[in-house]
């Protein structure tokens, strides 16, 4: 099977993805060789810069194409049609553990570069000049951290600013009994009460506009090291300008580069109490390995064992789909055929089959039906009769 990773995989992954039998290709297709390629590929692996539009999915499976899974390195994926993706029968998983701890570190190392001013000092130490008293800044210790979004850099972020003495309050539509800080039922309850505010939430809509700023004490500060268009950089820059907070530090942007080392330009460059970074949030070697593994196992998992763990458009239980679910458990030798007739017989006994899961046993193999009806004595007692069959049980 051939996997395509667009938008690049760290050697680790690749050396994984090879060793399990895969073909893996990682140099960058543009839009048009993309949409004309993709259909050869079983699997697209993308991060954030390749978008997954129903029309490249489309074409991904259409007249014969081979394309079963997409998987998106990181947590994010706005970038990726989930529902055009569902229609034509193309799974979607991510990885969302490897960039965690690297996000959260980059949050709270904005925070204390724009409290303390690095930045500047380092550019007037650069440009020959010594500074001191300019560049007096604020503590974090003893003042309240805001975090919208507490999913899991949310969280990791809220244990880190927990540690130098922050008061952590959060807002989230789904409350985590496990995080570190304190929650608030609405983002102005959250916006009044804090000194720093850091984003950490998807979506395509703006959370802080003009109006949310305005909520703001004169003397705080916002971080966005979540998506670019969380904040409306209009707003921001009037609030820079005026004082209505005190400044800002941000790693994305409402448009960004496609590419590195293109030309960018943004009127928020204009101001002196802003500090901008380049997406780096998740760009740290340990993240990439840790991510690149993440999803290149995730999708050799799909691709040879039918796995569903990390699936974004599928439901990951036969709870969350409102029925029952029912076990038979087949011991059986280890030969070609087994699975046929097993699906057979239950088929042509009534039996709905959910899924199946199979592992070595020893000589033999044990084989787990998961159905949607309690299997009655009749089906375990044919089961039983079929050639090389060990055992059933339910």
């Amino acid at each position: 099977m051939r996997i395509l990773a667009n938008d690049g995989l760290v050697e680790e992954a690749r050396k994984y993805l090879r060793q399990q039998g895969f073909t893996v290709e990682t140099e960058k297709r543009d839009e048009d060789d993309l949409m004309t390629e993709i259909g050869s590929f079983d699997a697209l692996l993308v991060r954030s810069a390749t978008k997954v539009t129903r029309t490249l999915l489309e074409a991904g499976v259409k007249n014969g194409g081979k394309l079963k899974i997409v998987g998106r390195g990181g947590v994010g994926t706005d970038n990726i049609d989930l529902e055009a993706a569902k229609e034509l029968g193309v799974i979607v998983k991510f990885a969302p553990n490897g960039n965690t701890n690297a996000t959260a570190e980059h949050a709270l190392g904005l925070m204390l570069a724009i409290a303390r001013k690095v930045p500047f000092a380092h550019r007037t130490l650069m440009d020959g000049t010594w500074h001191k008293k300019r560049f007096k800044g604020v503590e974090l210790f003893g003042k309240t951290l805001g975090i919208i979004g507490c999913g899991r850099i949310g969280q990791s972020l809220a244990a880190k600013a927990g540690a130098i003495g922050m008061k952590v309050l959060g807002y989230d539509l789904y409350r985590s009994i496990d995080a570190p800080l304190t929650y608030v039922d609405s983002i102005p309850e959250l916006l009044r009460q804090s000194d720093f505010v850091s984003l950490h939430c998807g979506g395509t809509e703006p959370v802080i506009k003009a109006e949310e700023l305005a909520l703001m004490k004169e003397s705080a500060y916002l971080i966005n090291a979540s998506r670019g268009k969380n904040v409306s950089e209009d707003a921001l820059y009037e609030a820079l300008k005026t004082g209505g907070i005190a400044g800002a530090a941000l790693d994305c942007y409402e448009s960004e580069p496609k590419r590195e080392g293109l030309p960018f330009r943004n009127k928020l460059q204009e101001l002196d109490n802003i500090v901008m970074s380049a997406h780096l949030g998740a760009s740290t070697n340990n993240a990439g390995i840790r991510t690149g593994l993440e999803i290149a196992e995730v999708v050799a998992g799909y691709l040879k064992r039918g796995e569903y763990g990390n699936s974004v458009n599928v439901g990951e239980t036969v709870e969350e789909e409102g029925a029952d679910i029912y076990t038979i458990f087949i011991t059986h030798e280890d030969k070609p055929g087994m699975f046929g007739k097993f699906g057979t017989l239950m088929g042509e006994m009534g039996v709905n089959i959910r899924e199946n899961n199979s592992r070595k046993l020893g000589e033999q193999v044990q084989t787990v039906y998961m159905v949607h009806a309690k299997p009655t004595e009749e089906v375990c007692e044919a089961l039983s009769c079929i050639e090389g069959v060990r055992r059933v049980t339910i």
